[in-house]
């Protein structure tokens, strides 16, 4: 998009606000208001915006130890570009357009940590390799009649779901619900994030949202706006969602499974097209490259300490690297149809808690590694996958982070700067973890021990 486009569309949607933002590590979209001036400058120019947004966690606590930035630099701006072909309006702010940032150094050379770029760079080498992915994610999340002090208030404890009982597919719960159901359906087309499917998951106040295919970069912005979409339209509706990967004990965890295909010029490569078999064997290498890399880049798929929660035996979430055809209990499922165009992989491993721009960037690379290295993958699982004989997964985010930190994969396709800035990150959430005294502490020992 030319700086005319962008400006014949901010006229033909007589645009009044304009918003930038870009993802952090963990997925949080921080932007800010710019006047009209200030875009015009930045569009030319680019804007400076605070590399503190990756020098902080998810609830804006300074890393320690941080090489990217930090006391040692001063917090100095980032270079930030607007990426113009991201423009899109939001349709629950009146007059008010949307743009999404890449950051650069003081050299002008893209800055290292930054997810979206990462992204980039893997899909860049996708196409080096003839190739052009097709991404498609679905996210399942709680909604709760509850709201930003309410679940404060009420120490996130007790809160009270949009409706009861375990409903999945229930046409009786959106229809009841269907103001919500439309306001979510129309406002993301609006807002350039279409959804193909959408429907309720079982558990109380649980919906599912598959969000259209498109290239992979492409798919990232949707899928991480979607998450920004549903929260804002929620909270002008008196109402909360949650995307954490397992929000109670007691019930399923909510997914982020990622769907994937290579194609070529005309065709989804994936697709076998001299018929012998139900996938390609360029789609066996990708399967191969991904269960090879799975343990390893856990981490990078399943981001938070309870990401981990979600991850057990029965509840629709994998626990060893396994693949089966159309086997919803493996890691990764191979859809073979049921048209040529839609054979592609499941990821079943990520969580809707996935920044979905390194989500993406880590399956794919471990695709194309497996097509580079020619590797083999294993027959299939058919039946449980629970019980097949398999590489187990990392079952603590600190088994993960230990495991990625000594990738040499993951530093030869995503780079020592980003592997050693997210380890970090990830180091630093699992301490955390280990210093915070939980309910389920107190409780068991307060009083007993």
């Amino acid at each position: 998009m030319t700086p005319e486009d962008a400006e014949f569309l901010l006229s033909q949607h007589n645009i009044t606000h304009i918003k930038v933002g870009g993802f952090d590590i963990d997925g949080v979209l921080r932007g800010k208001y710019i006047s009209r001036e200030k875009f015009d400058s930045a569009v030319e120019k680019g804007l400076g915006f605070c590399d503190v947004i990756f020098g902080w966690d998810s609830s804006d606590v300074l890393y320690d130890g941080c090489q990217v930035t930090g006391w040692h630099t001063g917090y100095p701006d980032a270079l930030a570009k607007i990426d113009l072909s991201t423009f899109r309006v939001i349709p629950w702010e009146p007059n008010t357009a949307l743009f999404l940032l890449d950051f650069y150094d003081r050299e002008g050379q893209p800055l290292g940590v930054s997810p979206r770029q990462l992204l980039a760079r893997v899909v860049a080498r996708a196409e080096a390799m003839g190739f052009r992915p097709i991404v498609a994610t679905e996210y399942e999340y709680f909604i709760f009649q509850e709201n930003s002090h309410s679940i404060r208030e009420k120490q996130y404890r007790g809160l009270r779901p949009l409706s009861p009982g375990m409903f999945g597919y229930s046409v009786l719960r959106t229809g009841v619900f269907s103001e919500l159901a439309h306001s979510i359906l129309e406002g993301l087309r609006a807002f350039d994030v279409e959804l193909e499917g959408f429907h309720t998951e079982t558990g109380p106040g649980v919906y599912e949202a598959a969000i259209k295919y498109d290239c992979a970069l492409r798919a990232a912005d949707k899928a991480a706006l979607f998450k920004t979409g549903v929260k804002q339209i929620a909270a002008r509706s008196g109402l909360l969602a949650t995307f954490m990967a397992k929000c109670n004990a007691s019930l399923p965890g909510c997914s982020g499974h990622l769907h994937e295909s290579l194609w070529g010029k005309e065709r989804n490569l994936f697709h076998d097209a001299a018929g012998h078999g139900e996938i390609s064997p360029l789609m066996r290498h990708y399967i191969a490259g991904q269960l090879a890399l799975m343990p390893e880049f856990t981490a990078l798929v399943c981001p938070t300490v309870n990401s981990y929660k979600r991850l057990v035996p029965g509840l629709w979430a994998p626990t060893n690297a396994t693949w089966g055809i159309d086997n919803r209990t493996t890691a990764l499922r191979a859809i073979p149809g049921p048209s040529p165009s839609a054979v592609r992989i499941e990821y079943r491993l990520a969580g809707a808690d996935i920044n979905p721009y390194i989500a993406i960037a880590a399956t794919l690379a471990a695709g194309l590694y497996g097509i580079e290295h020619g590797l083999e993958a294993p027959e299939p699982v058919h039946g449980n996958a629970y019980e097949a004989e398999a590489p187990p997964l990392p079952r603590s985010l600190q088994e993960a982070t230990a495991l990625l930190k000594q990738s040499a994969a993951a530093r030869e396709l995503l780079g020592d700067e980003f592997v050693d800035h997210y380890v970090l990150t990830r180091e630093w959430e699992v301490r955390q973890h280990q210093r915070a005294v939980t309910d389920w502490e107190l409780e068991r020992y307060f009083e007993i021990i």
